[in-house]
């Protein structure tokens, strides 16, 4: 339930028309008759953020009847940033393990209060909020939503107009980089957090590569204190997530302690599936990477010998005892699975990427790189590759045609995780880089566009070695910082997406 409030005066100013206020308490048939909460300029600040890609400017709410899921975790978000019997921030469920971003939620409500407490002001919040096709919103509900949707537009003029209030502390003592809302989440038994993926409740999982695997609720609670090891988790770098739930991670050998090329199975409550080694068989040798394709089938990328393992889904390999390679092969480092069920493969030690067709008879080359780290598809089956060392991002179209070797700018450094959310926008994690850059869609007016300030997005949020990024129903980007041992949540930035990922990007 969305709950507005519009009009009114403050003390002894004139009626405002502009002043629209939100908060959202829960479902309808969750709140009694007893029940009191606040609706503030920091609930509705909490609520525009969380609920951002479920909104519109004049307080229109809903999602669609196959995304309830996404919903109700982006409703309990709220209640993660804002008190709603009180309406201060943090929630009272906020994770100790996270970092509260109550001052960041403070600026931006004393920001709405200049209006709600001056209707003089009001024309000077709404010209800095104009959305980027011109149109100035006319409340302040609309203004929290244009800023939340475009972060990185006057981020000084508004934060010295949010400066000359004081109503909520504590708050900025300086101007942000930009208005993204986020949260650093430590715990969960994380040790170089490197991939991650989000199953179909919301729960974020991360592969660590010091033997540990990592589960956390939809909003950054973890479910288990210290983690889950043993079970052959053992220098660990890939992650994927099948249709029940069940997370596969990938494990190369080990002396100490004593691990063998593996991938390990985890189900939905945290046990293996896999035995107390993972699979081996197959001719797994160092895998690194794997994806996981709608028919169940995981493609395991072997660093080690440049090969490629199948797996269904009882861990069986069903590409023979070895595996399929090709001389294209050079250090493969990451796949992804089209439309097709082919899995394209990222070659980093040469130019280029190399279709596989799930027999392995077919190998297709396409030079169109450099280094390829990364790879992820968008709905129309179009192929993006993050160049590691070129800074760059290539795209490849659903027919094999290099649409570009290397889109540049917007702080891309050292790229290397990529994930495409529900409206085709690319979002790239900068392993060397304090900040994540977004491109706009292949179906835009201008494909590879970038949409995120030079700088990139969150460049203040201490990200460090930037590894994975994935997409949530919710629309919240959730990022792994392999150096420091974080897990960081950018609330509602990015469109929504059908989790858990199985082949190219669904809207859910």
């Amino acid at each position: 339930m969305l709950v507005t409030v519009t009009g009114g005066k403050v003390g002894s100013a004139s009626d405002n028309s502009a002043i629209m206020l939100a908060t959202a308490p829960g479902a309808c048939n969750q709140i009694t008759a007893s029940a009191q909460f606040v609706v503030n300029e920091v609930t509705t600040t909490a609520t525009v953020y969380a609920l951002s890609q479920f909104l519109d400017a004049s307080g229109g709410y809903g999602a669609s009847s196959t995304n309830a899921k996404g919903l109700a975790n982006a409703v309990a978000t709220i209640a993660n940033l804002v008190n709603l019997t009180t309406g201060a921030s943090p929630g009272v469920g906020f994770p100790a393990t996270g970092g509260s971003p109550a001052t960041k939620i403070n600026t931006v409500a004393n920001l709405l209060n200049t209006c709600t407490t001056a209707n003089s002001s009001c024309n000077q919040l709404f010209s800095a909020t104009a959305s980027a096709a011109g149109s100035a919103p006319t409340t302040t509900f609309g203004a929290a939503f244009n800023l939340t949707r475009n972060p990185g537009g006057n981020v000084a003029a508004l934060y010295a107009q949010a400066a000359a209030s004081t109503a909520f502390s504590p708050a900025l003592t300086k101007a942000p980089a930009d208005w993204t809302l986020f949260i650093n989440y430590t715990g969960g038994g994380m040790n170089a957090p490197g991939a991650l993926g989000v199953d179909s409740s919301g729960n974020v999982w991360v592969a660590s590569y010091f033997g540990a695997a990592s589960e956390f609720s939809p909003t950054g609670s973890p479910v288990f204190a210290n983690g889950i090891t043993g079970g052959g988790l053992c220098n660990s770098y890939g992650l994927a997530i099948d249709s029940s739930n069940n997370v596969w991670i990938t494990s190369e050998q080990a002396a100490s302690p004593p691990c063998a090329d593996s991938v390990v199975e985890i189900n939905s409550s945290g046990q293996f599936a896999s035995g107390t080694k993972g699979y081996t068989s197959g001719g797994l040798n160092y895998p690194v990477a794997i994806a996981m394709d709608p028919n169940s089938t995981a493609w395991v990328i072997d660093y080690g010998n440049s090969h490629v393992t199948l797996l269904n889904s009882t861990g069986q390999p069903t590409s023979g005892t070895s595996g399929y390679t090709s001389t294209d092969f050079v250090f493969p480092v990451a796949v992804a699975i089209d439309a097709n069920h082919n899995a394209w493969v990222a070659n980093s030690g040469s130019t280029t990427v190399t279709e596989v067709s799930p027999d392995g008879k077919q190998f297709t080359n396409v030079s169109c790189c450099g280094s390829p780290f990364g790879l992820v598809f968008d709905e129309s089956g179009n192929l993006w590759v993050s160049n590691f060392f070129g800074d760059s991002i290539s795209e490849i179209s659903s027919s094999g045609t290099v649409v570009s070797s290397g889109y540049t700018g917007g702080a891309l450094n050292h790229p290397q995780g990529m994930a495409v959310d529900g409206a085709g926008n690319v979002w790239v994690a900068n392993y060397r880089g304090p900040s994540i850059t977004e491109l706009a869609s292949a179906t835009s007016s201008s494909p590879g566009k970038i949409l995120s300030p030079a700088a990139g997005f969150s460049p203040d949020a201490s990200l460090l070695e930037a590894f994975a990024i994935a997409v949530d129903a919710s629309g919240n980007l959730w990022v792994t910082n392999f150096g420091s041992n974080t897990l960081t949540e950018i609330v509602g930035l990015a469109a929504p997406v059908k989790t858990p990922l199985l082949g190219p990007p669904q809207a859910p």
